[in-house]
C-alpha cells in the first residue's frame, strides 16, 4: 500500500509539472530554460546538472521503491509519504500562483514579473520547497545510500539555482524584490 502511495503522489507530481509544460508551449511561452541561452558559463553548467539531476530522481525513486533495499518503520514511510504529499500541494500552489511567470532556469531578460500572491506570502520559493519536501519524503519512506545520494546532491543544486534566481530578480526588480526578500522567506 505504500508503494501505491508513494507512486501515486509521484504521478501527481510529474503530471502537474509536464502538463504545466505542455500548456505553456502552447501559449508560446518557453518554460524549460535550464542550461539554455547566452547565460555565465557557472550558470549553465549549474543549471544542465539540475536539470540531469532531476530528470534522473524519478528512475532512483522508482528504483527504491522497487527494490526497497531498506524498510523503516511503516509509520516512519507513511510519514514520508506525507512530506511527499505536502511538497506536491506546495509545487502546484506555486507552479499555479506563478500562472505565465512560471519557468525553470533564468531567463537572459526579464521575461517574467514578480510574484508576491498566494504561497508566495510564506515562501519565496515554494516550487523548490515542494521538490525538496517530496525528494526527502519519498527518500525517507524507500531509504537507501544512492538515494540519499541523489537527493542530497539536488538538494544542494537546488539551493545554488535558487541563490542565482535571487541574483536575477534582485537586478529585475531592484527595491521591489528587495523588500520583498525582507518581507518573506527563502524556505518557510
Amino acid at each position: 500500500m505504500i508503494k501505491i502511495a508513494t507512486l501515486a503522489v509521484m504521478a501527481v507530481f510529474y503530471i502537474a509539472y509536464f502538463a504545466k509544460q505542455i500548456s505553456q508551449r502552447r501559449q508560446g511561452v518557453s518554460t524549460m530554460i535550464l542550461g539554455k541561452g547566452d547565460k555565465p558559463s557557472e550558470q549553465k553548467r549549474l543549471e544542465l546538472a539540475l536539470k540531469m539531476a532531476t530528470f534522473t530522481m524519478p528512475a532512483v525513486e522508482i528504483a527504491s521503491i522497487w527494490w526497497e533495499l531498506m524498510t523503516l518503520p511503516c509509520w516512519l514511510q507513511w510519514m514520508g509519504v506525507v512530506i511527499a504529499a505536502v511538497g506536491v500541494v506546495f509545487f502546484i500552489a506555486g507552479m499555479l500562483t506563478m500562472k505565465g511567470s512560471w519557468r525553470a532556469g533564468i531567463p537572459e531578460k526579464k521575461e517574467t514579473s514578480l510574484v508576491t500572491s498566494g504561497i508566495y506570502r510564506i515562501s519565496r520559493n515554494p516550487a523548490f520547497v515542494g521538490f525538496d519536501l517530496m525528494y526527502i519524503g519519498i527518500l525517507l519512506a524507500f531509504p537507501n545510500a544512492w538515494h540519499a545520494a541523489a537527493v542530497a546532491i539536488t538538494l544542494v543544486l537546488f539551493h545554488k539555482q535558487i541563490l542565482g534566481e535571487e541574483q536575477f530578480l534582485e537586478g529585475a526588480f531592484g527595491e521591489e524584490y528587495a523588500d520583498y526578500k525582507r518581507r518573506v522567506r527563502r524556505y518557510l
